[in-house]
């Protein structure tokens, strides 16, 4: 008898008819075709009616059927033919080509999260579009495109690579590793734009991802040859796709090459982004909507998912924008904006559908320890409770009459060892950059002696600087260490969790509504409404694995799209400056802005010390601490009340700095040992690492500063990476 595969995951014999519910299912996506059809023409239609000119629906009608010599009517060709209808089928071209790509990725990574804006690779055909603008100055459409495709050719690849690798492929963990990509890209991007007014200029409203620059059909023309070789590419792969979802080895044994197939699906996925990014900018959720809308009317049939898809992208950004022209008038809203409104929740909601674990895409935690989604990675390491004798030998007791204190060897030498290192980065950042004083007159004229002339220079110019770099990192190495340790999660700290972006939107609209810039108080409200949101979304800490931060990453996107638009109205100075800001950056401050997060944390330190002991038992499981006499619920409400203080108001400093949150808690941590969480050494390496990423900003170009947050971004996000994706025990915290 012979069989024949109809799908990915049912085989019938050749000649058997298809079931009723078959048929039915066929007949649904034909009338959900044809309904996304027509409400993608209806919103053309509008689209070609609404928008500045005062030209109605009767007008354009006129002009596109040629009646009443409309055509040769000045301000309806100007209006019409220049404006809304490139304009419109700008739209219809870029949003089928994301739609199409989002579907593509999430075939070949067999990921519901997968998109190009959420795993990297509009960022990297952002990078290469930057370099194009700053160092070759192109501006044709062609130039955009080819370095574009460079860039996106490099993140898809290094996409491909993540999702090929041991657990790499877990939706979840692949959308946090595709977002340390990202924000590396990203890094490299504000590298090459924060010292370059006239490349700054054009990037804010480019990067934004917006229809309004487009005019004329000269660049839609140019590229619309990629545009229709991409489609045609994603249609032709769609049946060796499909045989890829039953695994390489059945794939194999029906005749494809899965090398060469998921090849073919990264030229896709760079031809279709890499054009749009050219077009109009990176656009993010766009190909993620479209792939799961498509998805639930399909079913598994990829040919159909993949046209679907392209519909309703289409329809989508053709939508968003024609809501971005007519919701705050005579403005306009970025387009990228309107989408995350729809995006963001429909991640959120793919993150808490149940339907994640059904599809086999939980967490990885368990391709190690056999029980599937029982025990999220990566996850703090347990302390094992030591006996006296044990704890005895591996500290050293300290008594003064009735009073004794046990103090751990391990842990008060890496104390001693961190402080030597801030002492010295200290003393590096105050010498870094000047020529007519040497080290030794550095280090004087930081205690207060010396030269007269030295300690002023040294004390009211450098050292204002330097305390404030060295408040803000204390702050945000111990959120990290209290956030990672209440979640029991490496990678649960402030930035990952949204909270930056939060206190950050929060600065930047406290400023246009006050007209003052940088009020203290913004920065908390800000992290703190941003973690509301996150935890009650995400069902709360420490229970949901993954799902905590791909929320917070979702909530991220939301903050920083309301921190470009408020960015994009200023004039090109403010705007330059609020850039510069907004990136993480310590030039101007001192010790005026260092004092309240001073005074913060001669607060919450003491707090903070008080609840390391709870914080000890809590990365047991809530049994075993209850078991204990401790009450984890009160304990995780106080950590993140003083870890969201402490976020919000290093964000009042310096601005939003990535990753020191993240790596402050795992040096520490590896330093003092797992038997106590290392609260103080936390402190000690994130003042340490803010003031030497300052350091390496002011001096690695001469005569350019780098905000302190881009070097944290560029160094951080392969650290990120190595956490997600490394095999070694250090890796799986």
């Amino acid at each position: 008898m012979t069989l024949l595969q109809v799908g990915p995951q049912e085989v019938r014999p050749a000649g058997q008819q298809a079931p009723a519910g078959r048929r039915h299912g066929t007949r649904t996506i034909l009338v959900a075709s044809a309904v996304l059809v027509l409400a993608v023409l209806v919103l053309s239609a509008v689209s070609l009616s609404v928008g500045a000119g005062e030209v109605g629906a009767g007008d354009v009608l006129d002009y596109v059927l040629g009646r009443n010599g409309a055509r040769d009517n000045n301000r309806l060709s100007l209006v019409v033919g220049d404006l809304r209808l490139p304009r419109t089928l700008t739209a219809l071209a870029v949003g089928a080509a994301l739609g199409t790509a989002g579907c593509l990725l999430q075939a070949v990574t067999r990921n519901p999260l997968a998109e190009t804006g959420l795993l990297g690779v509009n960022a990297g055909a952002s990078l290469g579009v930057v370099v194009a603008i700053a160092f070759l100055g192109v501006e044709s459409g062609y130039g955009y495109l080819m370095w574009a495709f460079g860039g996106a050719v490099v993140a898809s690849a290094l996409v491909l690579f993540m999702a090929g690798r041991r657990g790499g492929g877990s939706p979840m963990r692949l959308v946090l590793a595709g977002s340390a990509l990202g924000a590396t890209f990203g890094g490299v991007t504000s590298v090459i734009i924060v010292n370059s007014a006239e490349t700054y200029d054009r990037f804010r409203f480019w990067v934004l991802g917006s229809l309004a620059g487009v005019e004329g059909f000269t660049k839609l023309g140019s590229l619309a040859p990629v545009l229709a070789l991409g489609f045609v590419v994603a249609l032709l792969i769609a049946r060796p796709l499909s045989a890829l979802a039953l695994g390489d080895d059945l794939a194999r044994g029906l005749g494809h090459r899965p090398g060469v197939i998921r090849v073919v699906v990264a030229l896709a996925v760079t031809l279709l982004t890499a054009a749009s990014v050219a077009l109009i900018g990176p656009i993010s959720f766009l190909g993620l909507l479209a792939g799961f809308v498509a998805r639930a009317i399909t079913g598994p049939r990829l040919t159909a998912q993949i046209a679907l898809a392209g519909v309703i992208g289409a329809g989508v950004l053709t939508g968003s924008d024609i809501l971005a022209r007519v919701v705050s008038r005579p403005f306009e809203a970025p387009v990228s904006v309107i989408i995350a409104l729809f995006g963001a929740p429909v991640l959120i909601g793919i993150v808490r559908s149940k339907r994640l674990g059904a599809m086999g895409m939980t967490d990885p935690a368990t391709a190690e320890s056999g029980k599937p989604g029982r025990r999220p990675l990566p996850r703090l390491p347990l302390p094992r409770l030591p006996r006296r004798s044990e704890e005895l030998a591996a500290g050293l007791v300290v008594r003064r009459g009735a009073l004794s204190l046990l103090v751990p060897r391990r842990a008060a030498l890496a104390t001693l060892l961190l402080i030597a290192l801030l002492v010295g980065a200290v003393m590096v950042s105050a010498y870094a950059g000047q020529s007519d004083m040497s080290l030794g007159r550095t280090f004087w004229a930081v205690l207060g002696s010396g030269d007269r002339f030295d300690v002023l220079l040294v004390q009211k110019f450098r050292l204002g600087r330097i305390v404030a770099g060295l408040a803000a990192g204390a702050a945000l190495g111990l959120a990290g260490c209290l956030t990672q340790t209440l979640a029991r999660n490496r990678l649960a700290t402030p930035e990952l969790l949204g909270v930056n972006d939060g206190a950050t939107a929060a600065v930047l609209l406290s400023t246009t509504l006050t007209g003052t810039f940088g009020a203290w108080w913004a920065g908390p409200v800000g992290a703190l409404a941003a973690v509301l949101v996150v935890t009650t979304v995400s069902g709360g800490l420490g229970q949901r694995g993954y799902r905590v931060l791909v929320v917070g990453l979702a909530m991220s996107a939301l903050a920083s799209a309301i921190t470009q638009v408020v960015v994009s109205r200023r004039s090109l100075n403010s705007a330059t400056s609020l850039y510069v800001w907004t990136s993480g950056s310590l030039n101007g401050r001192g010790y005026s802005v260092a004092t309240p997060v001073l005074i913060g944390l001669a607060v919450l330190v003491p707090l903070a010390l008080v609840v390391a002991r709870h914080l000890n038992v809590l990365r047991f499981d809530d049994s075993t601490a209850a078991s204990l006499g401790v009450a984890p619920g009160r304990v995780r409400l106080l950590c993140l009340l003083l870890a969201v203080g402490l976020a919000g108001l290093a964000v009042g400093i310096c601005g939003p700095v990535g990753f020191v949150a993240l790596a402050s808690p795992v040096i520490a941590g590896r330093l003092a040992g797992p038997s106590r969480v290392p609260v103080v050494g936390s402190m000690l390496v994130g003042a340490t690492l803010i003031v030497l990423a300052d350091t390496v900003g002011r001096v690695v170009f001469s005569g350019a500063e780098v905000p302190v947050g881009i070097v944290t971004t560029v160094l951080g996000g392969p650290f990120l990476l190595w956490v997600l994706l490394g095999r070694s025990a250090t890796a799986r915290v």
